[in-house]
């Protein structure tokens, strides 16, 4: 049996980390106590810091949020980079961003560690069932050990490219797409509560049509609960997209190609982030076109 250490034990992390306790033995860590605790109850071996997760020449897996994160796991007090050592094998499920995969790849690279760049997309039920889409940057020996672990994690497993930082390209364009598409499903859903339709009848019929989308059918009954209760359940938190939709223009700057819907839908994430909704459900952006009653 793998080794196999989860760094992030969040809504993709938890589901993931269990998804694999069986086929490999799995440990995990994240800076939630609570977190910690759940993972226990899934058969995973909870850890008091990344490098205490990790064995000597493993596989390490980062389901962080962020670059900052997946830095502080691997180079942070404790972090898993030099506990892992010569040797060791790092997969990077979280979104990051080309440029940031590949410095991450070289500064492991002069520390012996290899890395697979793999970000993931389905959401927390799909990481459970082994129904991600996994987009890989990657080859040779590296990608042959992190293969056994991401096929137990995918149903469709797609290697776009030989180098750490082509999985994130390609990640990118997903985020583009999906970003657009939460962003319109919510402006559709606006629109039908102010030509006075019912919303839950909009979405459960047009994502029936030609305009439905997976990001309709999907997000959009939480819109619609999102007018009749305070919270809904958080699923994909909003500042995932404020970050997302980040990488997703800078990559348009970079490659001198213009975005202008992407552009468009990350105004929307951030006005969800000016008002404080960075912890609540992507979905919740609705309400910032048009508002719940004042009582619920």
């Amino acid at each position: 049996m793998t080794d196999v250490a989860v760094l992030g034990l969040g809504a993709m992390g938890l589901p993931t980390a269990a998804r694999l306790v069986g086929p490999f033995t799995v440990s995990g860590f994240d800076v939630s106590p609570e977190r910690r605790e759940l993972a226990d109850g899934s058969g995973v071996r909870s850890a008091a810091s990344p490098a205490e997760a990790v064995v000597a020449g493993g596989i390490a897996l980062l389901a962080v949020r962020d670059e900052a994160q997946v830095r502080e796991s691997l180079f942070g007090a404790d972090g898993a980079a030099a506990a892992l050592g010569d040797g060791g094998l790092v997969v990077l499920t979280s979104t990051i961003g080309p440029a940031a995969a590949r410095a991450l790849a070289s500064e492991l690279a002069d520390a012996g560690i290899a890395l697979v760049d793999a970000p993931v997309s389905g959401g927390p039920a799909r990481a459970g069932a082994g129904d991600l889409l996994i987009v890989v940057g990657g080859s040779g020996e590296a990608l042959d050990r992190a293969r056994q672990v991401l096929d137990r994690l995918a149903s469709t497993l797609a290697v776009v490219g030989e180098h750490p930082g082509d999985g994130q390209s390609m990640k990118t364009v997903n985020q583009l797409l999906a970003g657009v598409h939460i962003a319109a499903a919510a402006e559709a859903v606006a629109l039908a509560r102010g030509l006075g339709l019912d919303p839950g009848t909009v979405v459960s019929t047009l994502s029936a049509g030609a305009a439905g989308s997976f990001m309709l059918a999907d997000r959009g009954p939480r819109m619609v609960a999102a007018y009749e209760v305070e919270d809904v359940e958080v699923r994909s938190r909003l500042d995932i997209f404020v970050k997302d939709m980040g990488i997703v223009t800078d990559a348009g700057r970079t490659a001198r190609v213009p975005l202008p819907l992407a552009a468009a839908a990350q105004q929307l994430y951030l006005l969800g982030h000016t008002a404080g909704m960075d912890a609540r459900d992507d979905s919740s952006v609705v309400t910032l076109l048009s508002p719940p009653p004042t009582e619920r």
